[in-house]
């Protein structure tokens, strides 16, 4: 009777391991596209978040034998992920760090695919007046002055860097009660900011998306050119990953006439305006 339960034991935990979805790996998963054999796995936040990583991994699955795994993260804990070899691609807006990664020899194809741009946006009050500065460090500076509630992911994001930078142009180290820090994602962050009507830096996609959330919030700052956000593609060196082959196809087809097509169109029927530019447009601001 013992050996009999444990063979069956044994087949039953075999069988589990062939369920799609059971395996460590697929648990590390946010979001699971496709269902192919050739299994790749890409890092990235508000373009998973939106939907539009969804998009492009339907249309490339749909002409492959492939399917992706998502892993919900920001642009610093990305490129983390990427440099330990945890996943096969990455897409990410902090381009010094990404231009690093591929001369240290742990990333590779480096390609542009897009672009969006951030947003300051707070109660319309404007308790600060961001809304007349003249540049980002100005509207910065007014709301340290001020000490009015800013909320800053913190979460060494592509969005927490661009926010140190700017804080940085402006020579100002903030601290205080007022600047609070939420270590999460765009989109949660951006729903506390409407909540407890403080100020924000949020990516104009996002915006675009969630704006009727957030009806306690409105655009108070934006069209400064250092808040132009330009997206990359980078992934693990050839041979590095089982899933790297797949990856760098997908990054080719990220850039191609149809994936292009898929990212300047991303939004129009929901939203009625795109939640991305496409390369060519993101070209003009690219370092």
């Amino acid at each position: 009777m013992k050996r009999r339960s444990a063979l069956m034991f044994l087949v039953y935990f075999c069988a589990s391991l062939a369920l799609p979805g059971t395996s460590p790996a697929d648990e590390q998963c946010d979001g699971m596209y496709g269902s192919g054999p050739e299994r790749f796995s890409v890092a990235t936040g508000s373009p998973g978040e939106l939907g539009l990583l969804k998009a492009l991994a339907d249309a490339f699955n749909a002409g492959n034998d492939t399917s992706m795994c998502w892993r919900k993260a920001g642009t610093g804990e990305s490129l983390n992920l990427l440099k330990e070899k945890k996943v096969d691609m990455i897409m990410v807006h902090a381009p010094a760090a990404e231009k690093k990664a591929v001369s240290d020899g742990w990333a590779s194809k480096r390609m542009l695919i897009g672009s969006n741009e951030f947003y300051l946006v707070g109660p319309p009050e404007d308790p600060a007046n961001i809304s007349s500065a003249r540049t980002a460090a100005e509207a910065y500076a007014r709301i340290a002055s001020a000490r009015s509630k800013f909320f800053s992911r913190g979460d060494n994001s592509g969005t927490h860097k661009k926010e140190a930078d700017v804080w940085n142009q402006a020579g100002i180290k903030p601290s205080g009660e007022w600047y609070v820090v939420t270590k999460d994602f765009m989109i949660a962050t951006l729903k506390r900011a409407n909540t407890e009507r403080g100020y924000f830096m949020t990516d104009s996609s996002t915006w675009v998306a969630e704006n009727t959330n957030v009806p306690d919030l409105k655009i108070l700052f934006r069209g400064d050119k250092f808040l132009v956000n330009t997206y990359h593609t980078l992934c693990q060196p050839p041979g590095v990953t089982p899933g790297a082959g797949t990856a760098a196809r997908f990054i080719d087809f990220v850039a191609s006439k149809k994936g292009q097509e898929i990212i300047r169109n991303y939004g129009k029927d929901a939203y009625k305006e795109g939640l991305y530019g496409d390369a060519e447009y993101a070209r003009q601001y690219d370092d």
